[in-house]
């Protein structure tokens, strides 16, 4: 247990508090059991020791699930000696790799009421299946990408405040006084999604990452054998290269060699895994788990690393629209357009986009979002300003 505090102390002390994401002050921090879940590299681990060195590092405890020490010990094991040692914070990294987490967890909250716990985990884990029952009991929060604003308060050193859907639709977006945001805006396309942008080689850093999550994390959590693993490999090879992609699920279970019961499995994990971003139709209830319009990749990012050509332009307008818009808002497909949005509905294009399609909207519910132009104009909306929406 001594190498634990050793690690823990370790990381902290290392950990950079001089940007920490808004998506921290969203948190219930003091709640007995929170859940930060999120795909591999949207920063949940520095998330987590940012707010244990902001608060009581003293009484926190910061620990990886693929410890070494948890080959011979158990997570319960942990929490009662911790406790022991008058342990208030428990904060658990990547606990979807650790087997059987779910009924430990549950075990620690029901036994230790003094102690506070914070896991981190997959958006797989969302998949969960039986095992014990945490909904209860935790309050879970999703971690996306970074915004365009995050990347460039993050890149730049700025303070830019975030916007509601409303003020973005009137035009209140306010830009760093003798800056254009074009350039900007094409640099965080290519490499701005994933905070290790700071890091440096950032398409060999996300190729990696995309390769950890196919070939570790969701095959561990799912059970796959090598055989599936390729077969899922190749599914997110085609739809990288045919994005948007409009589902055909006969062609693709016959190029696959798989059965009509596998490939919605696989597709769900892709997504949830944040691979892919699934675009539904408008619906209620369990229709809206079967009405798939188009198929995405999950960021722009991934797009230049995964296409073997340059990515279309209008495919990555229309991914960064789609996910920066899903963060806090309900999003579908569009009858007339490309999407809907909390009841407002879009079309994304370039500079030289139309109004044909929303032209039956009616006023002020209908919008052109344009790549490639800095400022509003009647219904006209600039892309990048959706990238202050959180």
């Amino acid at each position: 247990m001594e190498t634990l505090f050793e690690t823990s102390k370790n990381l902290l002390s290392r950990v950079d508090t001089r940007y920490v994401r808004q998506i921290h002050q969203q948190i219930t921090w003091d709640s007995r059991l929170v859940a930060i879940l999120g795909s591999r590299g949207v920063g949940k681990t520095t998330l987590m020791l940012q707010h244990i060195r902001l608060n009581d590092e003293s009484s926190s405890l910061y620990v990886l699930a693929d410890d070494f020490y948890f080959t011979t010990h158990r997570l319960e094991e942990l929490a009662r000696l911790f406790v022991m040692q008058g342990g208030k914070h428990l904060y658990i990294d990547e606990i979807h790799k650790y087997k059987g987490w779910s009924t430990e967890i549950k075990n620690i909250y029901d036994k230790y009421p003094q102690l506070q716990v914070v896991y981190s985990g997959s958006s797989i884990l969302e998949l969960e299946k039986g095992g014990a029952d945490l909904s209860r009991r935790k309050l879970e929060y999703y971690m996306p990408g970074l915004s365009f604003r995050e990347y460039l308060n993050l890149a730049y050193g700025w303070d830019l405040p975030s916007y509601s859907l409303e003020d973005i639709l009137a035009g209140k977006v306010i830009f760093p006084k003798d800056q254009h945001p074009l350039m900007l805006f094409n640099e965080y396309l290519r490499s701005g999604y994933f905070p290790f942008f700071t890091e440096g080689e950032y398409s060999t850093r996300l190729s990696g990452v995309i390769k950890q999550i196919v070939e570790d994390d969701i095959p561990k959590f799912a059970e796959m054998d090598v055989a599936s693993i390729q077969k899922l490999k190749k599914l997110l090879y085609i739809l990288a290269q045919a994005v948007p992609f409009k589902p055909n699920y006969s062609k693709l279970e016959r190029d696959l060699e798989i059965s009509r019961n596998t490939l919605p499995k696989y597709m769900l994990l892709l997504e949830k895994a944040g691979l892919i971003s699934v675009l539904r139709e408008k619906a209620q209830g369990i229709k809206l788990l079967e009405k798939i319009e188009k198929i995405y990749l999950q960021n722009p990012n991934q797009a230049y690393v995964l296409s073997e050509e340059r990515p279309n332009i209008g495919t990555i307008r229309e991914t960064i629209f789609f996910a920066w818009t899903r963060v806090g808002h309900m999003v579908s497909a569009s009858p007339v357009s490309d999407f809907e949005v909390d009841g407002y509905t879009f079309e994304v294009g370039g500079l030289k986009k139309g109004h044909k399609q929303i032209f039956s909207i009616p006023q002020g519910k209908g919008f052109v979002v344009k790549d490639d132009t800095e400022y509003v104009f009647q219904n006209n909306i600039p892309l990048w300003m959706f990238g202050f929406l959180y």
